[in-house]
């Protein structure tokens, strides 16, 4: 019985005290001094009883507060929102939300916190927000918690992980928790299961993380402390030199400091009496040793402070050990982060190389794109044609000129395709007739003629549609790019480009070996007498190819005009390297060109991996090696048989 009432008793004294906790105004009725003026030491405890009450209505406080909105009536001491409208104060009730309106803010007095007690404020609103309904404000929770790092948020941000209703985001706070248990964990343990959780993640921000772990200030001792966590113990003359080491000596004051020779020259100027400095004439003060021999007998008779010997110097360094020291000091934490970012930099070079391999991949598709209706008009003509570039352009021209008409992006490119093939088909068939059928066999009247029409093609294009770059939109869906992770990207226009590069491989290899087209154009490529005597028009063929190569230019420069800037100087960009792919590849063959394009692609991004701050230097590289591979293949990687081979 005596039991009962005890607990009884109990139970009212401790009710009473629960029930205040359930109110808002209770708990800052209990911290008026520090709500009212808060500092940055001591409004940690409001935060505290706050974030622990677990009150809804906490939030919104938390965020009137800190926008200086919070007020107190002095009346009876009751916090309240103001809020000013129509020259009128609105307080309202922080618990009920009830609101009362007077004319003026007599009686009243404003809380003010500083800008230090609105930052802490402002890490307090972030434990709230992480679970806010909205995303909105979850997101902005996370990322203010990422910008800050701070140990006091890891225990929250773990709470908010499992009612995380949204994949990614939860994705983003386990991540982030795990950075900050790298850092803040509270046991070793824990510590090293999250530095191990990071051993698969390639982003920067978690190698900073393991960075920040394994982070070394130089130190130096007579012998290496036992309680320190050495990261590198460093060898004089090697790690650093003799002079850096003396240096931390004099920085610590174990060392004087080294008398420099403007310290000399000054001590002389203002010790001369009599045309004597130390008993040697001025006279005599040409050079470094007997300057040195004045100020020395200068610091014999105490005037000066006496120079540091070589020798003094040579032993104080090494009378000191000198090394790094970790700022984390437990060394199994150290060792675990090591081998973590040992193996997360492996994973990014293999990755890195993986990206470079893609983008080299993506500019051989370009090349060969640009490439493979030069390599058909060049290979069974043997015409070198310098306005090949030009039919490009036309087609990326034509692309934009469609966009014009059919805003749907997918609609006109679409249309545009076919469309660039048809009008860069017909130019290139006029250009064989009125000028390339007159100069066959007759190259470098070929070469002037067809650079003359380029010019003359490149003028047009800046007389009708300006000297301004021109959009070739591409549709949504090939925007953004396909992740495999932090390192690994690719864009989605280089994908379609290298999908539309196998295509047209595929639809050439059938043209040529399973069309009777093909068949007569590779009967006119090996023989051209034979193939005349066998009743073929090498003249009507030679007319379809110059127009089937320069077709394919068409469509080549609508899909380079996804990726790249569409001017009247753009195919200038590539029919150096267009050349480049034929003549290295092999004359006239499409597995010739496919391998010029690979080759020529693989080599620059190579060069410009190795040297990437100068662009320009890798392509004068990458011809340099081109000039010799020719010297010693000169047929190119896939030699033609038949005609090309003679000639």
């Amino acid at each position: 019985m005596l039991r009962l009432l005890s607990f009884a008793l109990s139970l009212c004294l401790i009710l009473p005290a629960s029930l205040q906790a359930q109110t808002l105004q209770d708990i800052l009725q209990t911290h008026q001094d520090e709500v009212l003026s808060p500092g940055r030491q001591s409004v940690g405890v409001v935060l505290d009883d706050l974030v622990a009450s677990g009150l809804p209505q906490a939030l919104p406080f938390l965020e009137a507060w800190r926008d200086r909105e919070i007020v107190q009536r002095d009346s009876d001491g009751l916090f309240f929102r103001a809020i000013e409208a129509d020259d009128a104060i609105t307080l309202e009730d922080l618990d009920t939300g009830t609101t009362t309106t007077f004319a003026n803010d007599d009686g009243l007095t404003e809380a003010r916190p500083n800008g230090g007690v609105r930052r802490a404020i402002g890490d307090a609103l972030v434990q709230f927000q992480l679970s806010d309904p909205d995303i909105t404000k979850r997101q902005a929770a996370v990322d203010a918690i990422a910008r800050s790092m701070d140990a006091s948020q890891l225990g929250p941000l773990q709470a908010s992980i499992a009612g995380e209703p949204d994949p990614s985001l939860k994705d983003t706070k386990e991540r982030l928790a795990g950075m900050l248990a790298v850092l803040f964990g509270e046991t070793q343990e824990a510590r090293i299961a999250a530095i191990a959780g990071m051993a698969d993640d390639l982003s920067v921000d978690v190698r900073a993380v393991l960075n920040t772990v394994l982070s070394s200030q130089p130190q130096f001792a007579v012998a290496l402390p036992d309680d320190a966590n050495v990261a590198q113990v460093l060898t004089v003359g090697v790690d650093l030199s003799a002079q850096e080491a003396y240096e931390r000596l004099v920085a610590a004051e174990l060392a004087p400091a080294l008398v420099t020779s403007a310290q000399i020259r000054e001590a002389l100027v203002a010790n001369i009496e009599g045309g004597m400095v130390g008993g040697v004439p001025v006279s005599a003060l040409n050079t470094d040793a007997a300057r040195a021999e004045a100020y020395d007998a200068l610091a014999g008779q105490g005037l000066v402070a006496p120079r540091v010997t070589p020798e003094a110097q040579t032993a104080a360094v090494a009378d000191h050990i000198y090394f790094l020291q970790y700022a984390e000091p437990d060394p199994v934490i150290t060792d675990a982060a090591e081998q973590a970012l040992a193996a997360v930099e492996t994973r990014v070079a293999v990755s890195q190389g993986i990206d470079l391999g893609l983008d080299a991949l993506s500019l051989a598709s370009i090349y060969f794109l640009a490439a493979i209706g030069l390599a058909i008009t060049f290979g069974v003509m043997g015409v070198i044609n310098m306005a090949h570039g030009e039919f490009i352009m036309m087609g990326a021209y034509t692309g934009f000129v469609v966009q014009q008409f059919v805003p749907d992006y997918t609609l006109s490119i679409i249309i545009a395709l076919p469309l660039a093939f048809a009008i860069t088909f017909g130019a290139g068939v006029a250009m064989e007739r009125l000028v390339i059928r007159h100069l066959y066999h007759r190259p470098l009247e070929t070469l002037l003629a067809t650079f003359g029409i380029s010019i003359a093609l490149q003028q047009l294009a800046k007389n009708i549609f300006g000297t301004q770059a021109r959009p070739l939109t591409s549709p949504e869906w090939l925007d953004g790019a396909l992740v495999f992770n932090d390192v690994i990207a690719i864009s989605y226009i280089r994908i379609a480009i290298f999908v539309l590069a196998l295509l047209f491989l595929g639809l050439i290899l059938f043209v040529l070996k399973r069309t009777r087209l093909g068949l007569e154009v590779r009967a006119v490529t090996q023989n051209p007498g034979m193939a005349a005597s066998m009743g073929i028009n090498p003249d009507k063929i030679n007319m379809l190819t110059f127009g089937l190569g320069s077709g394919i230019a068409g469509i080549a420069g609508v899909a380079i005009g996804l990726y790249a800037k569409v001017t009247s100087e753009m195919g200038a960009d590539y029919i150096v390297q267009s050349f480049m792919t034929v003549v290295v590849g092999g004359v006239g063959n499409v597995w010739g060109t496919l391998a010029g394009a690979s080759l020529i692609g693989f080599l620059q991004k190579g060069i410009e991996w190795l040297n990437p701050s100068n662009t320009l230097a890798a392509q004068t590289y990458m011809i340099l090696f081109i000039i010799l591979f020719i010297q010693f293949r000169p047929k190119g990687i896939v030699a033609l048989k038949g005609r090309a081979a003679a000639d």
